[in-house]
């Protein structure tokens, strides 16, 4: 799982740098502020010397914040639902990197937002397609006609930090709408967070 803590911190890096202007931070990394693929996500901004922010939960047994999240940009949250919202409300991409039952459940809401009409068009990428392959047979659901073919374009996949960047850099939407990205594991908001 290494690489993909170091794609995410690639990932991170290149988005925040690419969207920085010399006025403002306007796209923000936005992650769940926890450790793994959440900290390599905030440590790219980092890195980058851009802000980023964590929407950090408490739990009985783990979720400490990072130690790279922005001063002042952790936010620590009691109940996963007021979480989720301020994860979807604002995001203008999101980047699903390969987690356990609370990725899949922020992916599925997403998913099922999207499916629905009632969250806007964004890129939803799911970085690691042998991972995501594996993990999840969205053709079967398809076949089935459990969703329409037409779902399996709402989102795509990507392998490398540059692929990734070049699909929410591409897309149409981002050019006027871009914010934040919020990664599940990281997402992209946009904040207009302006440097002093």
């Amino acid at each position: 799982m290494s690489h993909y803590y170091e794609s995410a911190r690639e990932f991170s890096k290149l988005a925040s740098i690419n969207n920085q202007d010399d006025k403002c931070n306007s796209h923000v990394i936005v992650t769940g502020g926890g450790p793994g693929i959440m900290e390599a996500a905030n440590r790219g901004a980092f890195e980058a010397d851009c802000k980023s922010i964590g929407l950090n939960i408490q739990l009985p047994n783990e979720q400490f914040p990072n130690s790279f999240i922005t001063p002042g940009l952790c936010f620590k949250f009691n109940y996963f639902a007021l979480r989720k919202i301020h994860f979807v409300m604002r995001s203008v991409a999101a980047v699903f990197f390969p987690g356990g039952f609370g990725t899949l459940d922020e992916l599925f809401e997403l998913l099922t937002l999207r499916q629905t009409g009632m969250k806007s068009e964004i890129p939803i990428i799911l970085f690691g397609r042998k991972y995501w392959n594996n993990l999840i047979n969205f053709d079967f659901l398809a076949d089935f006609e459990l969703i329409s073919k037409e779902d399996l374009k709402i989102f795509k996949y990507a392998d490398t930090a540059t692929e990734a960047w070049e699909i929410i850099d591409s897309n149409k939407l981002s050019k006027k709408n871009y914010k934040f990205i919020f990664f599940v594991k990281l997402k992209i908001f946009n904040l207009n967070i302006c440097k002093a």
